[in-house]
């Protein structure tokens, strides 16, 4: 199990990398993340819900993502409160105190997952949530030792250094553990170094004369390292000198899914900007309105910023706008929420700029769908991606889809004047043919094509290239064992 001193020290990409390195070497690897709170999240083969880092790590471990992965999903409806998702599906919304209470049906959910995956893998590697040593919640845990000490779990703390203060995070957390929990740390990585690891020795024999464990690994900070986001909003290139078109979008309070604008992010001709609250919103091309967890909260959020004044101004001056999922249905005449599913029930006037009201009913949609673009000129394109929503969409303005669906279906909405497009599909960037036609319907034709997939293989390549160089593999192999930890013994033929 990896656990970390912090949120974002580093878990997801060690347990990716670290899947991605061992399926290499031909060890049937799974990943699995007992709890995740994350608002971005993947469809499963199985017709279920996970969080998109666990999505990440099976294709990794070269597995189609399953809802055993991820058991117990979390996705904030509120400071308070959050949807809880039981292998994949739904069940119920409890806010922290009332989920607290609940954690033992959870619990139960993530001991049936894992014996499953113990039984049909040669090694699961376990990613904890947030940081171990947090005192209040130790009650119950079952998302780090709490985990951990219920499977008997060996565990790797790993720490960012380059936050500052890695020695103090590293010590610190191992002090806040029980003695128990002590003896399953097993070993430290220190993550996202740069600079002279000469410089870092002396620093490391103290802390494993401090402690009596074992630095397993310094990681180099890998610049440009592309990986699916578990929450937190990767940066945008500025100022690209090959940039042809200006992208804006907002940042929501419940932004969900925003990973289905990396497309946008990593292209080099696309001049993207975040545009977060109180930020001036600038002059753009095309602005682009991600998933909400909570559409019409995050609707009275974008008023209440000038969106909608700043989106009117640009379609008077020719500028595209794009809705996917929440943002789609932003862009409808009415909202709905007659049982209160995403907060307070009741109705709200949406931007109108597409004819059609929402209704959100209680059943989700799941589903991995396939299908072409209908935009006028580049009709074809095609799009792969998954549906994950509760509303139901109806008016005149499905009747000019923006997809095509291989089921039969249609999907989404064009403007009758070309100018607004809306869809459900998350991902509807992500096949360089649709990302070139979408970018040309935008204003921004002949631009390359950048293939996302092929750009997410290469980089996991790349991170697993990284661990194979900075980990003590012998060490790693004494901690996994079993075929894994045979697997890291044997020499690999760099010729071949």
């Amino acid at each position: 199990m990896v656990q970390g001193t912090t949120s974002d020290a580093g878990k997801s990409t060690l347990v990716a990398g670290l899947c991605r390195l061992l399926a290499r070497r031909g060890v049937r690897v799974a990943p699995f993340k007992p709890q995740n709170m994350a608002l971005n999240s993947a469809v499963t083969v199985d017709g279920g819900e996970i969080g998109r880092a666990q999505a990440l790590q099976a294709l990794a471990a070269g597995l189609a993502p399953h809802t055993d992965f991820n058991p117990v999903l979390l996705k904030p409806a509120s400071d308070i409160g959050a949807q809880v998702i039981i292998h994949g599906k739904a069940v119920t919304n409890l806010d922290a105190r009332a989920y607290h209470d609940y954690k033992p049906t959870a619990m139960a959910a993530v001991l049936e997952s894992w014996q499953r995956l113990v039984a049909g893998y040669d090694c699961v590697l376990v990613e904890g949530a947030g940081s171990p040593a947090e005192i209040n919640l130790r009650d119950r845990d079952i998302a780090n030792m709490g985990f951990a000490e219920a499977v008997d779990c060996p565990v790797i703390l790993v720490a960012d250094i380059d936050r500052g203060g890695v020695f103090a995070h590293l010590v610190g957390t191992l002090e806040l553990l029980s003695p128990s929990e002590q003896a399953r740390v097993k070993g430290f990585v220190i993550n996202r170094f740069r600079g002279d690891i000469g410089l870092l020795q002396s620093g490391l024999d103290w802390l494993e004369a401090r402690t009596g464990r074992p630095v397993l690994g310094v990681l180099p900070y890998l610049h440009g390292l592309f990986l699916d986001a578990e929450d937190a909003l990767g940066d945008a290139r500025a100022d690209k000198e090959e940039a042809l078109l200006r992208v804006v979008a907002p940042v929501y309070p419940r932004i969900s899914n925003h990973t289905d604008l990396d497309a946008l992010r990593l292209h080099p001709q696309v001049d993207f900007r975040w545009v977060g609250p109180g930020q001036a919103i600038p002059p753009a091309d095309l602005i682009v309105l991600p998933g909400s967890k909570s559409v019409q909260a995050d609707l009275a959020w974008l008023r209440a910023q000038g969106w909608e004044a700043a989106i009117r101004r640009h379609l008077r001056y020719g500028g595209k706008v794009i809705g996917i999922c929440g943002g789609f249905q932003m862009l409808g005449e009415r909202l709905e929420d007659p049982a209160g599913l995403e907060g307070a029930a009741g109705d709200m006037d949406g931007l109108g700029w597409l004819e059609m009201a929402t209704v959100l009913e209680a059943e989700k949609q799941l589903v991995n769908v396939e299908g072409e673009l209908c935009l006028a000129g580049v009709a074809g394109a095609p799009v792969r991606g998954y549906e994950i929503h509760m509303g139901i969409s109806r008016g005149a303005a499905l009747a000019r889809p923006a997809l095509r669906l291989s089921d039969g279906r249609s999907d989404g909405a064009l403007s009758a004047d070309g100018q607004v497009l809306g869809s459900y599909v998350h991902g509807l960037f992500d096949h360089p043919d649709a990302l070139a036609a979408l970018l040309a319907w935008a204003g921004a034709a002949g631009v390359q094509k950048v293939d996302l997939a092929a750009r997410r293989e290469a980089d996991l390549d790349r991170l697993a290239d990284s661990l194979a160089a900075s980990l003590d593999l012998g060490r790693l192999a004494d901690c996994l064992g079993g075929a894994a930890g045979e697997a890291l013994r044997k020499p690999i033929d760099m010729a071949a």
